[in-house]
């Protein structure tokens, strides 16, 4: 016995409705135009015209997509191709009557231009009515449950276009138990008008007197809601933030909307999220495409970058994704962050040092990944700089483990999360992830023009907002205790960017590296050439990270957004400049060509790297250097693979780990 689906049932009352309307379209028109002897023989030829034209109309109907939205989601397009197809069986009905019927047929008009101007009016209505009305209906019914269950009042913030999709995600239920209450916008002719029935309250400025007045009524609001738009700098976000803070009522934000929108999109408003430039527009379709039921390993998964890397995947499509980390705390944390979000995506942990080969390799190759994401690094210039040797085993030859591991398990791409620091290097971090970038470099000249067609490239950024020992957490910390905020310099200066900005972009450059052609690397040191069709291919990709900012500066900003004056409340002390650090960070070395990708927010670099056999030896001789202890060693191989490290100034004594996060913030 066959039986349909309950979406194929739903799409056959649809197409039912449809072509009844059709028919009854037609009855109604005829009663209404004609009467006695000219409506009963109109009547008569009705039988044999009237199932041709259903027929026909089902199809013209079909051909503009009318089956394909949901009715409680109608909307103008919706309606647009509801008029665009009755138009069609209008001008059909038109050329019928005059070509065919009037002059071979029936010998007069059985329509008529009159008749059919009717039908047209009639059929719009008889299919575009239901529709609306039962959007109308639900609207209705999830608006008053909503409205049953939500209990916090909440004041939105932004412009009317993003407050108005927010409200509609209230109304559906979808934000949890938030409920509309007022709303506070950044632009004066918002004034006394309403948006879906809420209240513009006032300015963004006066948030302090409308929470107050709506204290004094009894109505106070239980949790603010800023959109993107309340967090621009034209909205002056460090005003109206000031004022919010003697509220003590929470505040989240938004980081994007759109259809669907959901109560997990909410996310508490931190000072990082007001430190740096509005982010680049994401291609999300891009992603979604690139990601779409792929397997993904991450390692180094419970780390800043690592994590949000994992939830973007999941987020953007991916069919299973394992997270390699050898914390097993930071490995639970992002499992049940991932299993948090709901999405149809498999999550597999795996507890593994990058540097245990023989762990990493059957572990790849039972997983059997599309995708592989290197992210497991050491990246604290301080410690890297007394424990140098842990920098090598794990940025070095822990990196080249997962490289081979991904080629041997058949990865498509592998992905190298590198730093800017890897640009003239002065630091054994920076020297350390410029040598794994030649490896990828190495590994990926060898597949250009072949069959297998696997791209090996590294992605460079700087320095990342409110990342585990980074600099915001630390002023954070420092703020709170009273002082004193310390910088290294006040000639310190730095790039930066937001967790989630910073990985967006990773996974556009690895889009990116796979629709990308090959060049053919070379045996010795170059810069490789091209490949086989004249195309460039690139390995090293640097992301554009905005306009440089002084720590000084974000130091400033960060009391005064707390509350404080700078220099009165909380003292600023300046400790010196950390070995391995340098005032000013670089994208490109003065030898290294940059190239556009044309893709916003992704530039490409082509700097010299060195064929595998060259790679090789020096790996031989870096662990030799790290066995014996040898710091001279391995830097004398270092500066021999990398000339622009033979410039490092090397410290008078050895470095002592300070805290990372006093001058400028790492990965």
């Amino acid at each position: 016995m066959l039986t349909l689906s309950k979406p194929g049932a739903k799409k056959l009352a649809v197409i039912a409705h449809d072509l009844a309307m059709t028919a009854l379209a037609i009855l109604f028109v005829f009663s209404v135009r004609f009467e006695n002897w000219a409506l009963e023989e109109r009547m008569r030829y009705l039988p044999t015209i009237l199932p041709v034209f259903v027929a026909y109309a089902g199809c013209v109907y079909w051909f503009f997509q009318l089956y394909r939205s949901k009715w409680r989601f109608a909307s103008l397009p919706d309606l647009s191709n509801i008029v665009r197809a009755v138009t069609i069986l209008a001008l059909t009905l038109l050329v019928a009557d005059y070509v065919i019927v009037a002059p071979n047929l029936y010998g007069n008009f059985y329509f008529g231009k009159i008749t059919i101007a009717l039908y047209w009016i009639v059929q719009n209505a008889l299919l575009g009515g239901p529709r609306l009305a039962y959007r109308y209906f639900k609207y209705s019914r999830s608006k008053h449950n909503a409205a049953r269950e939500a209990r916090l009042p909440a004041l939105l913030l932004g412009r009317a276009v993003d407050v108005e999709v927010v409200i509609r995600a209230m109304e559906a239920g979808t934000m949890g138990r938030l409920r509309p209450a007022g709303i506070l916008s950044p632009r004066g002719d918002d004034l006394g008008q309403s948006i879906r029935g809420v209240p513009v309250l006032g300015l963004l400025s006066q948030m302090e007197t409308v929470a107050s007045e709506a204290s004094d009524r009894g109505e106070a609001f239980r949790r603010i809601v800023a959109t993107p738009s309340a967090l621009l700098p034209e909205s002056e976000p460090d005003k109206w933030l000031a004022g919010t803070r003697k509220l003590a009522i929470p505040i989240s934000r938004l980081d994007s909307l759109g259809e669907g929108l959901r109560g997990s999109e909410l996310a508490p408003l931190e000072i990082e999220d007001l430190l740096v430039r509005p982010t680049i527009s994401i291609d999300r379709d891009r992603l979604g495409g690139f990601l779409k039921d792929k397997r993904v390993i991450v390692t180094g998964g419970g780390g800043s970058i690592g994590s949000e890397i994992c939830l973007r995947c999941a987020a953007f499509g991916a069919a299973e994704i394992l997270v390699v980390e050898s914390s097993e705390p930071a490995l639970f944390h992002v499992t049940e962050a991932l299993a948090a979000q709901g999405l149809p995506v498999r999550v597999t942990g795996a507890i593994a040092d990058v540097r245990d080969q023989a762990r990493i390799n059957p572990l790849f190759r039972a997983f059997a990944p599309d995708i592989v994401i290197h992210a497991a690094a050491l990246k604290h210039v301080p410690y890297l700089e007394a424990d140098w040797g842990e920098g090598i085993k794990t940025n070095v030859f822990g990196s080249v483990a997962v490289t081979e591991a991904a080629i041997a398990a058949g990865a498509s791409i592998f992905v190298m999360i590198s730093t800017d620091k890897a640009i003239e290097p002065v630091s054994m971090l920076g020297a350390t992830k410029r040598f794994a970038e030649m490896y990828a470099q190495a590994r990926d000249a060898e597949f250009a023009g072949g069959a297998s067609g696997m791209r090996l490239v590294a992605v460079r950024f700087g320095n990342v907002l409110g990342s585990v020992g980074s600099v915001v957490p630390k002023f954070k910390a420092q703020i709170e205790r009273g002082g004193p905020v310390t910088v290294t310099s006040p000639d310190m200066i730095r790039y930066f960017m937001t967790i989630r900005e910073a990985c967006d972009l990773v996974l556009t450059a690895a889009s990116h590296a796979g629709a990308a052609s090959g060049v053919q690397g070379e045996d010795e040191q170059g810069q490789g050439g091209q490949g086989e069709d004249g195309q460039e291919r690139a390995a090293v990709y640097v992301l554009k990270m905005g306009q440089p900012l002084k720590i000084v500066d974000l130091a400033e900003r960060m009391i005064r957004l707390a509350g404080y004056e700078p220099g009165l409340d909380i003292e600023i002390a300046f400790t010196g400049v950390r070995p391995g650090e340098r005032l000013n960070e670089i994208l490109f070395a003065k030898d290294e060509p940059m190239a556009e990708t044309g893709l916003d927010g992704v530039m490409a670099a082509k700097p010299i790297f060195a064929g595998r056999a060259r790679m090789q030896g020096w790996l031989d001789r870096l662990a030799r250097a790290v066995a014996a202890d040898d710091r001279v060693a391995a830097e004398a191989v270092l500066s021999e693979a990398i000339p622009d490290f033979s410039r490092r100034q090397q410290p008078d004594a050895p470095a002592q780990p300070a805290s990372p996060a006093a001058g400028a913030s790492p990965h």
